[in-house]
């Protein structure tokens, strides 16, 4: 009865309610019990006894939307939260001012489980892709995991992670070793209808910056140097390119500079693309031949060519399937039966870098069926009843298939077998 005790001794028991009593029957029968079902349960009553909060964080996100990079108080809000329920908390993580870890060890042998948040905004939307409900499933994981962590060991760790919509705050994080000691790492998605963990594109952003020489373009234009001719024969070549690659290729770009004046041979033109793929693997193999054009268009109108990423490039989403299917079932266990196949996007995320270095999931829970994500309909529908009973939901199958990869050493060890042999 060492766990009854604790509880009663606990200050969460100093005004009993309804939710206190089912908590403490709950750990009354794991004790009588023994029981992982029992267990849950008690998961799941935590995570509905902080709903209330749950929502008006989710809530307080959409009204005050954030763009990536400045969500000073949507983060420092789920920092307050974590330490008020015992996390310890880190700020400015691999040197993103709006990131942190939080941690919850139990002092016990096991493994470490990532729960991720995202919290920034689009312009003028605001919350048009739903990351105020990634942020408050993400925190809802982590509190109702940490309850039983102190009995059943491991070590809970929850990210804040900024920017996904600009600056990939997930990949600085992998490039500054933070997942290097987690063991899985998760994260749940709004969006029209759920889906299981699918696949991304890998992406890279590039620049091209043509650099020629200006004269007048009637009176003397054997003088010049066109460096909108070395942008346009790039966007040719790349035109032709297409005929010779997968299908899964994506290649969109845009002349973002081309000139002044249609009488001055231009001087700087400058087109940016965005280059996806399926697999990095191949990705890497397109975005050489991309340069290798803009190299021949450079040679070709005399004008020098300079080339940078100009946006960080995200890697293509590898779902760990054994992971995604403990997810699955707990969805099912919390009554979400709407799951449809894997979802093979053809955007990129930056989740994609992160299931490289360690098994990861990014399924989706559906909100609104027909709703379009980046749109105002989309941020609107993160707010109604249905999208607060899907935070719920959501949160508490993180957190339960968290408790499954700490309690069942197979179950963890068949994780990374996949993951190895990925």
């Amino acid at each position: 009865m060492k766990i009854v005790l604790m509880c009663l001794m606990s200050e969460k028991f100093g005004a009993f309610t309804i939710n206190n009593f089912r908590f403490l029957f709950s750990m009354i029968c794991v004790v009588m019990i023994g029981g992982g079902i029992m267990v849950k349960e008690i998961i799941i009553n935590e995570i509905n006894r902080i709903s209330d909060e749950l929502i008006k964080i989710n809530d307080f996100m959409y009204d005050y939307p954030e763009l990536g990079n400045e969500e000073f108080k949507s983060s420092q809000l789920l920092k307050d939260i974590l330490k008020k329920h015992g996390f310890s908390v880190e700020r400015n993580i691999a040197n993103q001012k709006t990131s942190f870890k939080a941690t919850y060890d139990s002092k016990k042998d096991g493994p470490t489980v990532g729960f991720l948040c995202e919290y920034d905004a689009l312009p003028d939307i605001g919350h048009g892709c739903g990351h105020n409900m990634i942020g408050t499933m993400g925190l809802g994981a982590g509190i109702g995991l940490s309850k039983v962590i102190d009995q059943i060991g491991g070590k809970i760790v929850v990210l804040g992670t900024p920017a996904e919509e600009t600056d990939g705050g997930k990949v600085h994080m992998v490039n500054g070793g933070v997942f290097e000691n987690i063991d899985v790492a998760m994260i749940v998605h709004p969006a029209a209808k759920s889906f299981n963990s699918g696949t991304s594109l890998a992406m890279d952003a590039i620049e091209f910056e043509f650099i020629g020489k200006p004269s007048h373009a009637a009176a003397e234009p054997e003088a010049g140097i066109n460096a909108l001719d070395g942008v346009i024969m790039t966007f040719n070549g790349i035109n032709a390119l297409r005929e010779h690659l997968k299908s899964d290729v994506r290649i969109h770009g845009i002349i973002k500079e081309g000139g002044v004046a249609a009488n001055i041979v231009p001087e700087r033109a400058v087109a940016q693309f965005y280059v996806r793929a399926k697999k990095r693997k191949y990705l890497n193999e397109v975005v050489e031949k991309v340069k290798n054009i803009a190299k021949g268009a450079s040679l070709m109108t005399g004008a020098k060519l300079n080339v940078r990423n100009y946006e960080i490039s995200y890697d293509d989403m590898v779902t760990n399937k054994v992971l995604s299917k403990v997810f699955q079932d707990n969805m099912k266990y919390m009554k979400v039966d709407d799951l449809e196949e894997n979802k093979s996007g053809l955007g990129s995320i930056d989740m994609g870098n992160v299931s490289y270095v360690v098994p990861s999931i990014h399924p989706y829970i559906g909100i609104k069926e027909g709703v379009v994500a980046h749109t105002k309909e989309f941020a609107d529908n993160t707010i109604t009843p249905k999208a607060h009973e899907r935070i719920i939901q959501g949160a508490a199958a993180m957190a339960l298939s968290g408790y499954d990869v700490i309690v069942d050493k197979e179950l963890l060890k068949l994780i990374k077998e996949e993951f190895e042999n990925k």
